[in-house]
């Protein structure tokens, strides 16, 4: 996913400082002790000097000389490393400047900040001036010809706002209720499901399970995906004719998709889908498409295999040497390289590796195709169980017609390679496999082998790498109190080594909602959606007992007051209703203003996630300055939650340092596996694999399944997914939920190819024979099968199973 930014700053993002070029141009012309020929020789050293430093693939890369070219890598080939290089050696060869320059486009404004900053040094150890290049994310890239042009691309920061849609959002759910409101016969159709029987109580129910969970969400999912892939809510329409469907999912898609668009301009808002249509709409007008098309030298994309149709356009256009728009590939002066084994992001985004896949078949067909497969990253055994574990899966069909990985091996780097340490010596067996008893024991196990490598190398860099955030929340709870798991930890433990969870920022980024949700609760507490979200809440942070919260959202004031004349309500119930109404007695008692602080007391916050707390209670408090009614606060808390991101804060007790915070000597991160992409540590734990994790499945809630045994969001992503692939027929509604299951299987894969891939010295992967949902109850363990990947390379690699270590 990309980086989020503030409008407001958004000159930071897609420019960069170029001070430093005036003071260079000063030094060759005033310097009477350099001539000219002194000075090109020099430059020609250096450039010889970069150029043997680069591995056969990087050197593909800095032989570009125009046109098209794709590079294909593999984990730890240096691919940030090879582009900066190229990029420089181009802007030298063709004294690139102001009015001629490369841009160079990357996914995240971190990548982008290290690239930039490679290539400005680098210029400057050569004497050139900094002015003949450009770095982007390629959201920053396409605001940036948007708001130059503000007349075409209608956009302009001092009257729209930007916006994170989300399914329980303000703007998804007008659009659910207004598409309610026009499809009544629709509607009635979906609530029917695959049978009903007429009974009141169950068509609230799943009233309330459409309204909340289902429409949203399908609204969420078709949004990003059509929109990302330029289909207008019309072409889905159009699309739903062809095929046979009692639902007419994509219809619905459609109108959903409409609204949202006709909300967008309505309230003067954008996402970032706008933001790239906006500079597409800059760049039909052929004046200033050639403008733009005359001052962009080249295009050079970093992390190729995670953008998507709109993005690839925007670049193609930028590349084009014609002064056109065209899709011919000869007339692009575009470089993009990419790891399609490491596409991860089409869970959550609408990323798909089949289009850098194309793109490197287009270019092999002109010769135009390099690849980056050495790596200096990890140690032989590593790559070896990596590329092992890369085609077994291909060979064993488990994603059923998908193909989750190109057949790209990692291979050693060469033995005069300049990589300091490249391919190190393995620490201890270097793979280590192991099956615990259970998730308690798994914890214990990591913590003693931690404990004897530190003996070893107390500097090493050790990570876990988790595959959902909750089970960073168990390993945390674990580390914190281990008397309540009963398990042992030793007392040295924390003394001999940092512990960083950086999975504890995804949780507290959520802290807004949840204290959205409460209050809209404390404020409407006879709405059922907002009863239901108050509960989920609840039961998400184990403070209720998990039960299907339509049913008891379907009637508040039965379940917040029953009388005597109502059915007795369960044990598990009365727990709920006593939280709710212990809430709801603080309405009574505390000013509005005071509410948060109670909430984060009463949800048990600990120590950073209250701090985010009271700072997102200051917030509101100066947001709402001299009026701290219920009414103003929600509108805020709204807005916040709706329109833009909230940084929580993240509180560390030593002292800020210039090194990652997620790599120090030292330190034990706990991190999610998403985000652990283009990190790398030098000891790699991943534990929990079990088949219900990795590749797990799609599943379908119990409270949905009156739509029968799918997921409508899943479907009318796969058919759009069809549509936009180009291919001749759009699968019906059978064969898209197995193709999105297949999709999931295959992506699931590749991330744990990601995971294996971020260890250099040693690597331990364990799957317990018996897991748990809920922690907090170890007496609900079920056995668990382990991962297929996990049992393969146990087969394969049987000296590295170990009954313990």
């Amino acid at each position: 996913m990309t980086d989020d930014f503030d409008l407001d700053q958004v000159s930071s993002l897609y420019s960069i400082p170029t001070p430093e070029a005036e003071s260079v141009v000063s030094d060759l012309t005033t310097n009477s002790l350099e001539n000219i020929e002194q000075i090109q020789a020099f430059r020609a050293q250096k450039i010889e000097e970069i150029y043997q430093s680069l591995r056969p693939g990087q050197q593909q890369m800095a032989d570009w000389k125009g046109g098209p070219l794709a590079i294909s890598a593999v984990p730890g080939a240096g691919k940030s490393t090879g582009m900066a290089f190229a990029a420089t050696l181009a802007i030298a060869r063709y004294q690139l400047h102001g009015n001629h320059q490369l841009v160079i486009v990357t996914f995240t404004r971190s990548a982008a900040a290290n690239i930039r900053a490679k290539v400005s040094q680098e210029l400057k150890e050569m004497r050139l001036p900094l002015g003949g290049f450009f770095v982007y994310t390629l959201h920053g890239l396409a605001l940036n010809i948007a708001l130059k042009h503000p007349e075409l691309s209608g956009l302009s920061l001092d009257n729209f706002t930007l916006i994170l849609p989300t399914p329980s959002n303000r703007i998804t759910r007008t659009c659910v209720e207004q598409w309610i409101a026009a499809n009544p016969r629709h509607y009635q159709r979906l609530i029917e499901g695959v049978q009903f029987d007429g009974e009141e109580t169950e068509r609230l129910r799943r009233q309330s399970v459409l309204r909340t969970e289902v429409l949203p969400n399908l609204a969420w999912k078709v949004i990003q995906e059509a929109k990302s892939s330029g289909l207008q809510p019309q072409d889905l329409k159009e699309i739903s004719e062809q095929i046979p469907d009692d639902y007419e999912v994509l219809k619905i898609a459609g109108g959903l998709y409409e609204n949202y668009q006709n909300i967008l301009r309505s309230q003067n808002l954008i996402d970032y889908d706008e933001m790239i249509l906006a500079a597409l709409r800059v760049l039909e007008n052929p004046t200033i498409r050639q403008v733009w098309q005359n001052q962009v030298f080249a295009v050079f994309e970093d992390e190729a295999q995670d953008s998507t149709p709109l993005q690839s356009k925007l670049l193609r256009i930028l590349a084009c040497s014609s002064e056109s728009i065209t899709d011919d590939l000869d007339t692009l002066n575009l470089v993009r390289v990419g790891d399609p084994n490491q596409a991860i992001n089409s869970t959550f985004t609408p990323a798909d590796p089949i289009y850098f896949r194309r793109f490197c078949n287009d270019c092999e067909q002109l010769k135009r195709l390099a690849t980056m497969d050495q790596a200096g990253r990890s140690s032989a055994i590593i790559i070896d169980a990596a590329n092992y574990m890369l085609s077994w899966v291909n060979r064993s069909k488990l994603a059923g017609n998908e193909q989750p990985f190109q057949e790209q091996m990692i291979r050693l780097v060469g033995l005069n390679d300049h990589q300091s340490n490249a391919n190190p010596p393995a620490y201890s067996r270097g793979l280590e496999l192991c099956e615990p008893a259970d998730i308690y024991q798994t914890v214990e196990w990591i913590v003693e082998r931690i404990m004897t490598i530190i003996q070893d190398d107390p500097k090493g860099k050790f990570a876990i790498l988790l595959r959902e955030n909750k089970q960073g929340e168990f390993i945390s709870s674990v580390f914190t109190n281990p008397q309540l798991y009963n398990i042992k930890i030793p007392e040295e433990f924390k003394t001999k080594i940092r512990i960083y969870d950086a999975s504890q920022q995804a949780r507290n980024s959520k802290i807004p909602a949840e204290i959205l949700s409460l209050l809209q609760f404390l404020d409407r507490p006879h709405s059922p959606d907002y009863l239901k979200l108050a509960l989920k809440v609840l039961g998400d942070r184990n403070l209720i007992p998990n039960l299907d919260y339509n049913k008891i959202a379907i009637h508040p004031e039965e379940f917040l007051y029953p009388g005597p004349l109502d059915p007795p309500q369960s044990e598990e119930i009365r727990k709920c209703r006593y939280f709710c109404c212990q809430l709801l007695q603080a309405r009574l008692e505390l000013p509005p203003y005071q509410l948060i602080s109670f909430l984060a007391l009463s949800l048990r916050y600990e120590r950073t996630e209250l701090a985010t707390a009271d700072k997102l209670a200051e917030r509101i408090a100066k947001n709402t300055s001299g009026n701290h009614s219920m009414g103003t606060i929600l509108d805020v808390l709204n807005d916040i939650v709706s329109s833009e991101r909230f940084e929580p804060v993240d509180i560390d007790d030593e002292e800020t340092s210039k090194e990652s915070p997620y790599t120090r000597e030292g330190q034990l991160t706990l991190i999610t596996m998403h985000k652990a992409k283009g990190l790398d540590w030098d000891y790699v734990f991943i534990p929990f694999l079990q088949e219900s994790t990795i590749p797990g499945s799609l599943r379908v809630l119990s409270q949905t399944k009156f739509l029968g045994e799918l997921t409508l969001s899943e479907v009318a992503r796969a058919q759009i997914r069809a549509a936009s692939h180009g291919e001749e027929s759009i699968p019906d509604v059978a064969t898209a939920w197995e193709q999105a299951k297949d999709l999931k299987t295959a992506e699931e894969y590749r991330l744990l190819y990601v995971a294996m891939t971020r260890a250099k010295r040693f690597l331990w992967m364990a799957a317990s024979r018996f897991s748990a949902y809920n922690w907090h109850k170890p007496e609900n363990q079920q056995e668990q099968k382990a991962c297929p990947v996990f049992i393969a390379l146990k087969q394969q690699f049987p000296q590295h199973f170990l009954e313990k270590f």
